[in-house]
Order: structure tokens, then C-alpha cells, then sequence
């Protein structure tokens, strides 16, 4: 089970598409990259990232950010970066606060390149 993340087009809600292929990695991945704005992400990071993200609206996590701007989202993502360890396993599905960390840097990297765009998922 996972999240699929995707910065969406306000008004037609298509998934927005990059200049450049990324190579971000998740759960799933596009062999050769994509240039959508997408990321797979395991549930198994879950708890770990409800105590990061949002914590003030309720410990929503991932879905708190859904509706919300490439761009408004920047703060939070730093936020909750600042606040996770570096023990990155190399078992991707491990729940360790490094592997939410690249996660969530991911994360940041596609609001950073698409601020126009609004969080959609599941």
C-alpha cells in the first residue's frame, strides 16, 4: 500500500509535467524517469511523517497537504525535514527517519519546481 502524491493543475486537475525527466524514487518509479509531477510513497513512513507534517492541523500528514499550492507547502516540507535523522536504510519499505527524510525531499524538489501546482493523492 502507498501514496500516490501528484501536483495537479488548478483548473483541470491533470497531473503536471516537468521540462526535464526526474528520477525520484518511491515505492514505485518510471523506469528511465518521468516528467510528471509524482511520487510513490509507502504507508509504512506513515507515522513517522503525521509527527513531522502538519502536526498542528491535526497530525494529517501526507493528506493534509492535498489542496494545497506547491508553494505553500515549501515551509512545511522544510519544517519537517529540519526535524528527521539521517539512518537511511537500504531497505526503501524500513520506516527509518532517513528514508522519510528523501521522502519528503522529493517532495520539496517537485513543489520547488511546480509551485503553481496543488497537492492530490492517495
Amino acid at each position: 500500500m502507498s501514496y500516490d502524491i501528484e501536483l495537479v493543475d488548478p483548473i483541470t486537475k491533470g497531473v503536471l509535467e516537468l521540462e526535464e525527466p526526474h528520477q525520484m524514487r518511491g515505492g514505485t518509479y518510471s523506469v528511465g524517469g518521468t516528467t510528471e509531477a509524482s511520487l510513490n510513497v509507502t504507508y509504512n513512513y506513515g507515522a513517522i511523517i503525521r509527527k513531522v507534517l502538519s502536526p498542528s492541523e491535526g497530525a494529517q500528514g501526507i493528506r493534509g497537504l492535498y489542496g494545497k499550492t506547491g508553494a505553500e507547502t515549501i515551509p512545511l516540507f522544510e519544517s519537517a525535514i529540519a526535524q528527521l535523522g539521517d539512518d537511511v536504510s537500504k531497505d526503501y519499505w524500513e520506516p527509518t527517519e532517513g528514508n522519510v527524510k528523501r521522502a519528503l525531499l522529493h517532495m520539496k524538489a517537485l513543489a520547488t519546481l511546480r509551485p503553481d501546482g496543488i497537492w492530490a493523492g492517495d
